[in-house]
């Protein structure tokens, strides 16, 4: 199961890469659980510096974009 997390603050980037990511996994038929985090020092954590941001199993794939939905499904796999 891949873990997805999607950090920002809420803002509409942030829940348009939630919704994208939620879409390229289920349209790959990838099984997944996401978590948003919004606690900026848990983002800082990540070494982020530009929301939104992705994290696949605990690796940053993207920050401060929103990736295509064909070039999520490659991020995931």
């Amino acid at each position: 199961m891949k873990t997805i997390q999607v950090l920002g603050t809420g803002c509409p980037k942030c829940k348009k890469l939630g919704e994208v990511a939620e879409e390229a996994a289920k349209a790959a038929g990838i099984e997944y659980s996401i978590e948003k985090v919004t606690d900026m020092q848990k983002i800082i954590a990540f070494g982020v510096m530009a929301t939104p941001a992705l994290v696949v199993d605990g690796k940053v794939k993207v920050s401060g974009r929103v990736p295509s939905a064909d070039e999520m499904k490659g991020m995931l796999a």
